[in-house]
């Protein structure tokens, strides 16, 4: 049992990165001289923090065993409460706007999905660096969490690799968690991985506006960047002035989403090494690479038959807005090139959404700001079917990748394909509750994907026509803000935390 500590929960820690993080917008809109706007998140971090030091007063002299378990049910209903906490700015902030709104938009960014609700002109620039600032310690709290909270108990996609049950500590780790709380590892988490955040998170915003971005535009695509939310005052970066080097800027930035080892060691020297030994980067590679070769090939065919041969300008635009996108989708950022359009105007070929839905599906790396199943679970999928194969040639085989290959390809195979069922059958599920609201088929499909994958922006894409999040109705909304919800800590997750095997542990 773990030792009983006076550390305040964690619901009086979020209050306090929620005061910390509305000085953000203060500051900025008191630099510009938007000062009624500046006032009220200022106001509302004071009563944020005021609130969160009566509390942490209050339950200061009771002590607690906080374990990792009662952590993980605090962040599952953190995602209920602490969005309607967020919204109070906003509601202060804007006249004309609903509540439903704005606690969608800021579920929405909170769990990094970046479901375009709003249209850039309805919000102020202070109001949607409040969206992105949102969107970025959302991405943040994941990162933490994961390190801290999923790892010891084998959620969130480290049940692949390890030999213990989903929601349980292996028999390794056992001894080591039983010298430090849980508290001991979030500090412990939130020292390692802040600085690295907010280091990364500076760097790409000064890179952007030294290329030409508008500094306001240029934090913002860095904050939804790195936390995956693709929150944007305007619709990304393609409507930015840093071009096609911010682009490629920002796509280098997309491989901490595609592989923890990115950043949970920090950078030493063999970085470049581990990152190549890295199986979830391979499987992105892979796929950044064969699919935009496979789209650009229909854009060249299309071109071959329409004599279009000579435009290499559309060519090379075709390949990277392919690329660009794939990857941005892959990391459920959901950004689109600007040469996303050049080149379907080139081919003269539609937006082939089933192709990016499946991507959002797919999801990034495990413990990082994507959603999706995670390429983790996808490689364990395919190294089973393929071991499978290859005994249907040689029956009497024995494989070899050492214990922990093996352990990806049977047991941690057996678990992915479970967790993929899950999915499928929380899609279907959602996809029907959205039907029962009046939305048809496709739409009740790409909504559905869209929120469990965290990546809010492919409702624009994937159809026929944009969906408008604003037109659907409060049922609807309320849906898709749970569905965020379960996408973002995954069903596992809750099945676990439902489970009373879970609490007896």
């Amino acid at each position: 049992m773990a030792r009983p500590d006076r550390s305040p929960p964690i619901f009086v820690s979020l209050l306090v990165a929620a005061a910390l993080a509305s000085l953000v917008p203060s500051f900025y809109g008191a630099a510009v001289g938007d000062f009624d706007n500046a006032r009220v998140f200022f106001y509302c971090g004071l009563l944020f923090a005021i609130a969160a030091t009566f509390i942490g007063i209050a339950v200061a002299t009771t002590p607690r065993n906080r374990t990792e378990h009662r952590y993980l049910l605090g962040l599952v209903l953190s995602y209920f409460w602490l969005p309607a906490v967020l919204a109070l700015p906003m509601v202060q902030a804007t006249d004309d706007l609903r509540l439903i709104d704005i606690y969608f938009d800021m579920a929405s960014a909170l769990t990094t999905t970046g479901a375009p609700i709003f249209a850039p002109a309805q919000l102020a620039d202070t109001v949607h660096l409040w969206r992105a600032t949102v969107g970025w310690f959302g991405g943040l709290l994941i990162w933490i969490t994961a390190l801290a909270v999923l790892a010891p108990l084998n959620l969130g996609g480290f049940e692949v690799s390890s030999d213990a049950r989903p929601g349980t500590q292996g028999a390794s780790l056992r001894g080591q968690l039983a010298t430090v709380t849980a508290a001991g590892r979030l500090r412990r988490a939130a020292a390692l991985l802040i600085p690295i955040y907010m280091g990364l998170t500076l760097v790409l915003a000064l890179a952007l506006t030294i290329v030409g971005e508008r500094p306001l535009f240029a934090v913002m695509h860095a904050m939804s960047t790195l936390s995956t939310s693709g929150i944007s005052a305007v619709r990304g970066p393609q409507d930015g002035a840093a071009g096609l080097t911010g682009e490629v800027l920002i796509a280098l930035f997309f491989v901490f989403a595609l592989t923890r080892r990115s950043f949970s060691n920090g950078f030493s020297a063999d970085w470049l090494g581990v990152m190549s030994r890295d199986r979830e980067l391979r499987l992105a590679i892979f796929v950044a690479i064969v699919l935009p070769s496979f789209l650009f090939m229909r854009h060249w065919l299309a071109a071959f038959e329409g004599n279009d041969l000579d435009d290499l300008g559309g060519a090379f635009a075709a390949l990277w807005g392919a690329f660009f996108t794939v990857l941005s989708f892959l990391t459920t950022t959901g950004f689109v090139s600007d040469s996303w359009a050049q080149a379907r105007s080139w081919s003269g070929l539609p937006t082939p959404g089933l192709i990016l839905a499946g991507l959002v599906i797919m999801g990034g790396g495990v413990a990082t700001t994507a959603g999706g199943l995670k390429l983790l679970r996808i490689y364990a999928l395919y190294k089973h079917g393929a071991r499978e194969i290859d005994r249907l040639i040689h029956p009497h085989s024995v494989a070899g990748a050492g214990r922990l290959g093996r352990r990806i390809r049977r047991e941690g195979a057996f678990i992915a394909w479970v967790f993929f069922m899950l999915l499928l059958i929380t899609v279907g599920a959602v996809t029907l509750a959205l039907g029962m609201t009046g939305l048809d088929f496709e739409q009740a499909l790409i909504l559905a994907l869209s929120a469990i994958a965290t990546a809010g922006p492919l409702a624009n894409v994937a159809g026929e026509a944009p969906i408008s999040y604003m037109d659907l109705g409060d049922l609807a909304k309320f849906i898709l803000v749970a569905a965020m919800i379960i996408g973002r800590m995954e069903t596992l997750v809750f099945i676990a935390v439902l489970n009373p095997t879970f609490w007896r542990t």
